[in-house]
């Protein structure tokens, strides 16, 4: 397995292109540019939560327009990526605020099949932070508090 450090800028038809082209586009919103580093028939998988899967672009894009409109705003930091061939390995938190003030956080490692320059298959294991401030969240509780004083 390689390892490609976050801040890295992959080429063209590198398959870790493609999850920084996703997270570039969710840090700025762009909900077509998201959908467009997916295939038409990518199936999304929560092993930890089987209901929340999702197969289809459309039914991806249903999903984040519903997370889009109830988020004032969502930034996505990769922690690690790897790749085994094909296959994409990436640790990241998210973090923001939702429309109604609230903020929220999810941290974890997803998992990414791709397809020429597109995700054919994820596998998504997100969770909530919760607990101590030291811990991967530590970065989202610092950068959300400096975001309440500015």
């Amino acid at each position: 397995m390689s390892r490609t450090p976050p801040s890295t800028t992959t080429s063209h038809g590198v398959p870790t292109a493609v999850v920084h082209r996703l997270i570039d586009a969710l840090n700025r919103g762009d909900l077509d540019g998201m959908l467009d580093c997916f295939d038409p028939d990518v199936r999304i998988e929560a092993p930890t939560q089987p209901e929340r899967g999702v197969q289809g672009r459309e039914h991806l894009r249903a999903y984040w327009e519903a997370a889009l409109d109830g988020t004032g705003e969502i930034r996505a930091k990769l922690l690690r990526c790897a790749t085994d061939g094909d296959t994409v390995l990436t640790e990241w938190c998210w973090n923001g605020t939702r429309a109604d003030g609230t903020s929220f956080a999810r941290a974890g490692v997803t998992v990414h099949g791709v397809v020429g320059e597109r995700i054919a298959w994820q596998r998504m294991y997100m969770e909530p932070v919760r607990g101590d401030p030291e811990t991967v969240g530590a970065w989202i509780v610092k950068e959300m508090a400096s975001r309440r004083k500015a």
